[in-house]
C-alpha cells in the first residue's frame, strides 16, 4: 500500500487500551486495515504518563506498518477505548491532553469491545483479561456491570485469580493454609523456596504482574489440586453470574473477549457456556467504527 494512495482518503485509528498492553489499528473505508502496532499497559488508573505514553508507541508502530510517515499522525481520526475511563475524573484527565490526533473520541474499554464483537449492533460483551467487567448495549441503552478494578473487583481475572493464588500459597508456606502444587510452581517461578521471598517479589506489582500468574492456576486446576480449583471455580461463577445479570437485558449476542475467555469457557455454568458466541472483530476494530460513527454525525450536522 503506497502512502500517497490514502493521503485523499480519510484515515482513523482504534485503540484498545487495557491494564497489560495497548493495540492500535490504522484504517481506512477505501482500503480497508492499513497497519497495526502494539504497545505496554494502558489503563489510567494505574498511571497517566505511562497510559499516554503506550498509546503513542501503539499509534508510532502502527504508522510505521502502514507505511505512512510519522507526522501523518495529525491526519488520524482516533477512536480510543480506554480501562479506568468510565470512572468520571479519568475520562476527564484523558479528555485534556494536549494529542496529536485529527479528532480524539473517547469512551470505555468495555464499549468499543463491544461494538466490536457485534460489528456495530446490539449485544453483550464480557471482558475477561487482566480485569473483569460486563456491558451491553440494547435499543440505545447501555448497561455495565463489575470493573470496579483491582483489587476490590475484577473477580474471575487474570489479576484476582494471581493474587488469590499468591495469598494461598503465603499461607502455605507458612503452615497456616492448605497444601497446594502453586506452592512449587511459585517456588521455582520467582526462584526462592521462602514466603517473604515470594512476599518481597509482588510487593506493589499492578494488576498486570498478577495477571501473569494466572497461568499457573489453570495448569493446577487441570491437575485437580483442591486450592487452584477452589479460585478457578470460584471465579468461573462469578463470571457465569455476571453473564446472567446481562442477558436479563436480552441482547442478541453474548461474547467473551480477553486472555482467560477461553480457559475461562470449560468452568462457566453450562447454559451461559452455550450463548457465548466468538467476536466477530477485535475491540480495536470496535474503536474505529465508534470514530467513524462520530465523524459521520459530525458532518451530517455541518450538512
Amino acid at each position: 500500500m503506497m502512502a500517497k494512495q490514502v493521503q485523499q482518503d480519510q484515515l482513523y485509528i482504534g485503540i484498545d487500551g487495557g491494564g497489560t498492553k495497548c493495540r492500535a489499528t490504522i484504517y481506512s473505508k477505501q482500503h480497508g486495515v492499513l497497519g497495526t502496532g502494539l504497545g505496554g499497559p494502558a489503563n489510567p488508573l494505574h498511571g497517566l504518563e505511562r497510559t499516554l505514553e503506550s498509546i503513542m508507541v501503539s499509534t508510532q508502530l502502527a504508522l510505521q506498518d502502514a507505511g505512512l510517515r510519522v507526522e501523518q499522525v495529525h491526519e488520524l481520526n482516533a477512536g480510543m477505548g480506554l480501562a479506568g475511563v468510565n470512572l468520571p475524573a479519568l475520562y476527564d484527565k484523558i479528555m485534556q491532553w494536549d494529542h496529536p490526533f485529527r479528532q480524539m473520541f473517547l469512551t470505555t474499554d468495555l464499549h468499543t469491545a463491544c461494538i466490536g464483537a457485534h460489528e456495530g449492533q446490539d449485544g453483550a460483551v464480557i471482558i475477561t483479561g487482566t480485569g473483569s467487567c460486563g456491558f451491553s448495549i440494547v435499543s440505545g441503552r447501555s448497561v455495565n456491570y463489575g470493573g470496579h478494578g483491582f483489587a476490590q473487583g475484577d473477580i474471575g481475572s487474570g489479576a484476582w485469580m494471581g493474587l488469590e493464588a499468591i495469598k494461598a500459597v503465603l499461607l502455605d508456606l507458612d503452615g497456616l493454609g492448605k497444601s497446594t502444587a502453586l506452592t512449587d510452581m511459585f517456588k521455582s517461578h520467582f526462584n526462592t523456596l521462602t514466603a517473604m521471598g515470594i512476599a518481597e517479589q509482588t510487593a506493589g506489582q499492578p494488576s498486570s504482574g498478577y495477571a501473569k500468574l494466572a497461568r499457573f492456576v489453570f495448569s493446577a486446576a487441570e491437575q485437580e489440586d483442591e486450592v487452584a480449583l477452589s479460585i478457578v471455580t470460584q471465579g468461573a461463577d462469578y463470571i457465569s453470574r455476571l453473564a446472567k445479570r446481562l442477558l436479563e437485558n436480552q441482547p442478541p449476542r453474548l461474547s467473551m473477549i480477553g486472555g482467560l475467555a477461553e480457559p475461562l469457557n470449560k468452568w462457566l455454568d453450562p447454559d451461559v457456556a452455550a450463548r457465548v458466541e466468538l467476536p466477530k472483530q477485535p475491540p480495536e476494530m470496535g474503536a474505529i467504527y465508534f470514530a467513524i460513527q462520530n465523524v459521520e454525525q459530525s458532518l451530517e450536522k455541518v450538512n
